[in-house]
């Protein structure tokens, strides 16, 4: 479906014009209509290129879901820049709870004992924990989770064909046995300096609320935060972040935005905001 859409085509311009019309086909269609003798060369070429990726889509290990299809995250779907397809390999769970834990690449021990102790508790909790496969807090989110037997979703920012970094390849390869990678980029599509922001607002808008461990004045965590409060997520930030950066002191009165002493605060933090938005869908009746 992506390849078919102009260049420079938002996701929400997207779905919402394929939501309208019907079918990415018949959008495809109405942008490039048949002339007299019949459609151009080039659009029959481009057609049969994505008609056969997405035959060998399915094909692969891996899963696409269209926005349309039920197996469809809904979390996702309740935000305005939500990805027209994205790719899952490992165990999906129908509306699965999971809490984020971002920060910066080169952590400190502080920020990865941090990371860690939010990961376990959350896992003790059953809740599942998300990150982005990144080197750092993400990665110490990710083992951590794995080591007590939990539930762990890698959001990438490059397609399932690669891996990122290079190192984390074993990493990679054991959360899609047993938990689950997930991603908005074509499978062939590797990473660049602008697919990461780019994931974190996926990630941030499949999570229930983001635990900012650590971070520098320019870290992309700081992305991850202003979208998760742009979708109406809830913040939650070491009160390191807000100390020693200007972004998370201007944040620190935000609505949503908690501030964490400790690990253990945080995920009381966490558990609370889980509590709350299950009861309040409890009260609506929606299952």
């Amino acid at each position: 479906m992506m390849r078919l859409t102009p260049k420079r085509t938002e996701w929400s311009t997207l779905t919402e014009q394929v939501s309208n019309i019907g079918s990415a086909r018949r959008l495809w269609l109405n942008e490039h209509p048949d002339d007299l003798f019949g459609a151009s060369e080039a659009a029959a070429d481009v057609l049969g290129v994505a008609t056969r990726d997405v035959e060998s889509w399915k094909r692969a290990p891996f899963q696409m879901h269209t926005f349309m299809d039920p197996s469809y995250p809904e979390r996702l779907r309740s935000v305005r820049q939500m990805p027209p397809v994205i790719f899952t390999h490992g165990r999906r769970v129908p509306r699965d709870t999971g809490v984020c834990i971002v920060g910066s690449r080169n952590a400190s021990e502080h920020g990865l004992k941090f990371a860690r102790h939010v990961a376990q508790a959350l896992v003790a909790s059953r809740v599942t924990v998300i990150a982005g496969l990144a080197k750092g807090i993400d990665t110490a989110a990710h083992q951590a989770a794995l080591d007590a037997n939990g539930r762990t979703v890698a959001v990438l920012g490059n397609g399932l064909d690669h891996v990122y970094p290079k190192e984390n390849r074993s990493l990679q390869s054991t959360i899609a046995e047993h938990g689950m990678l997930l991603t908005h980029f074509l499978p062939e599509y590797g990473p660049s300096r602008w697919s990461f922001p780019a994931r974190n607002v996926t990630m941030s808008a499949y999570g229930t609320a983001t635990v900012i461990v650590e971070a520098g004045e320019k870290s992309g965590t700081r992305i991850q935060a202003r979208e998760a409060v742009a979708h109406g997520r809830p913040v939650i930030m070491n009160e390191h972040v807000v100390q020693s950066t200007s972004w998370g002191r201007a944040m620190q009165d935000e609505p949503g935005v908690h501030i964490a002493r400790s690990s253990a605060e945080a995920v009381e933090h966490a558990l609370r905001i889980i509590h709350e938005r299950s009861t309040f869908t409890e009260l609506l009746g929606i299952r």
